[in-house]
């Protein structure tokens, strides 16, 4: 006679857990869904004040059962919505307290996506981290290494990824519809908020908002003053923090073409800046130390060869 095996034990046993389905699309919310409650996965997030708190509540159909971020203040309304869920401000308690996690939401600020993403990847749980996957390339890869020795399923969210439109152009492609693609452009509105500012770097102290562990947020960076100029939400023009207008959106302007002209490594590639104004690099402005510079900020215009599509071996850098 057959056991009866519940779509969790199934999850666990092949590792196809619903971290990489019902997070990767926003379009299906709960009340599209309908899963038994007996087969619910439970789910913590580790950042939930922005857009992790939009990956939560669509991911409302599952046990919220952890919600840790170090600014609970700013956390209110998601913590209402899922009053049965424990509140943490310290994601290792979490982890050692809550045995019973399934995956881990994380949207934190980027130069902890990593160290966090690998402390729940040790511990057997699958990760949704937000982009970008890491704070730099040696991360990446070293994420990815971890996800293949603990076996857990991985994604980062990429909602430009996920859009209807960009499915769309690639069908378009794919049909002839465009014709053959010899150049493209991708340009952004940035840097502007959170990524620029008129403010130099703050030499002074605040004191961090109530119940806030600064020195836990600061994790693997440089260990800075606190000061408003970096939280709430101001992170990404400091590359401490952030990872300025190519972190942010580069994901969601360059991938695309990445996708829809299956390009590879780059052949060549070549950067240009205008001159520093009040609307492009304002932060090398103000700098005291160039290798504080965001680099992205710069405005990057690649040859035609680095759109076109490329007969060079290999993938896609992580």
């Amino acid at each position: 006679m057959s056991t009866p095996l519940d779509r969790r034990h199934f999850l666990r046993q092949t590792g196809l857990t619903a971290a990489g389905f019902a997070l990767s699309r926003p379009w299906l919310n709960a009340a599209t869904r309908s899963i038994s409650p007996s087969d619910k996965l439970n789910i913590a997030a580790i950042g939930f004040g922005g857009v992790g708190g939009s990956n939560v509540r669509n991911s409302s159909d599952e046990n919220i059962v952890a919600l840790c971020d170090l600014d609970l203040r700013r956390c209110a309304g998601t913590i209402n919505q899922f009053p049965k869920a424990e509140t943490f401000t310290d994601f290792r308690v979490m982890l050692d307290k809550r045995k019973d996690i399934d995956a881990v939401i994380i949207a934190t600020p980027d130069h902890s996506h990593a160290y966090i993403a690998m402390e729940c990847m040790r511990r057997g749980n699958h990760v949704y981290v937000q982009k970008p996957i890491a704070h730099n390339v040696f991360e990446a890869r070293t994420l990815t290494e971890a996800a293949r020795t603990h076996k857990v399923v991985t994604q980062m969210g990429n909602q430009g990824h996920s859009g209807e439109g960009i499915r769309q152009i690639c069908e378009w492609l794919e049909a002839g519809l465009i014709g053959q693609v010899r150049e493209a452009h991708a340009w952004t509105n940035r840097p502007i908020w959170p990524q620029s500012s008129d403010t130099p770097r703050p030499t002074g102290q605040a004191t961090p908002p109530e119940g806030m562990d600064w020195d836990l947020w600061c994790g693997p960076a440089p260990l800075r003053p606190y000061h408003p100029t970096y939280h709430p939400g101001k992170w990404r023009a400091w590359c401490d923090f952030g990872t300025g207008s190519l972190g942010d959106m580069g994901c969601h302007i360059i991938d695309p073409l990445f996708l829809a002209l299956k390009l590879r490594y780059p052949r060549a590639s070549r950067g240009m800046s205008p001159p520093v104004s009040r609307i492009s690099a304002t932060r090398a402005r103000s700098s005291t130390s160039a290798s504080r510079v965001p680099r992205s900020c710069a405005t990057v215009s690649p040859p035609a060869a680095t759109c076109r599509r490329s007969s060079s071996p290999g993938g896609m850098a992580a």
